[in-house]
């Protein structure tokens, strides 16, 4: 992991964050630190002591269950709308789960000790991370229905999609080895459901990259569990600085409207 200098005056892309008031974040920013984050990377192991949560910028963090004879699954995805260490604002410790970089991606970085006082301190900050829980608690449930009821074909559908929704491109760097992984299937079973959505053109898959080339092709073919979640999203986290951008054009209007106030 590669720190940089800490955060000065560039406005925040993380949701949580850019949500808080003005006297709250004067007072977290020197406590935040710039990092980088590489794919593999564990942030949190289970019931591991948390030592610092994570608000991302950029990229995508999974939480994976691990089970005793070796094998996992995935059961939820953190980007840019919330914070990977959401335990702590709950009063544990630790974590159930495994806490998984899949995507390479910047993060702010706050010390467990310093994140606890904030609670502590600002009316606000706690609410945010509450809306943030809920809407990952519907996201883990519906995941968990999804994985038990739905094919994998839609079930790769759905993951593609919440992974397009967190990451400004259209090119995904996700192997077959790694969504298969996520999925908890055989990779021969990925294999196949990506051709299928080849063969519709809904994708395209070259050397451990997927290209979104039909979004709304993706939405057709995905289960009623990606709309679910997107709406839960929506609904708690309304804020357009806050939401999830689950569509390229509301992302457009929405930087033409409300223009950052420095560029990264």
């Amino acid at each position: 992991m590669k720190d940089s200098p800490r955060v000065g005056g560039n406005p925040f892309r993380n949701g949580v964050l850019a949500s808080l008031p003005p006297s709250d974040l004067e007072r977290i920013r020197p406590k935040l630190q710039m990092v980088e984050l590489e794919a593999r990377q564990i942030l949190c192991r289970p019931q591991a002591p948390i030592r610092a949560v994570y608000f991302p910028e950029s990229g995508i963090v999974s939480l994976v269950a691990r089970l005793e004879r070796g094998g996992s699954i995935e059961i939820g995805i953190i980007g840019r709308e919330g914070m990977v260490g959401l335990p702590l604002a709950f009063g544990a410790e630790s974590s159930p789960d495994e806490a998984l970089v899949q995507v390479t991606c910047s993060a702010l970085r706050m010390e467990a000790d310093d994140f606890q006082r904030e609670l502590a301190r600002s009316p606000a900050l706690l609410p945010r991370l509450l809306r943030f829980g809920c809407a990952l608690y519907a996201q883990v449930a519906q995941t968990a229905a999804c994985n038990g009821r739905h094919a994998i074909e839609q079930r790769l559908t759905r993951w593609l999609l919440m992974a397009h929704d967190r990451l400004d491109t259209d090119d995904l760097p996700l192997t077959q080895e790694l969504l298969a992984t996520m999925l908890g299937v055989r990779r021969a079973s990925v294999t196949a459901a990506i051709g299928l959505l080849r063969r519709v053109g809904a994708i395209d898959i070259v050397r451990g990259h997927v290209t979104i080339l039909d979004r709304p092709a993706l939405e057709r073919l995905s289960c009623e569990c990606y709309a679910t979640v997107r709406q839960e999203y929506r609904r708690l986290q309304p804020d357009p600085a806050v939401a999830v951008r689950h569509d390229r054009a509301e992302t457009a209007d929405l930087l033409l409207r409300h223009p950052p106030a420095l560029s990264r």
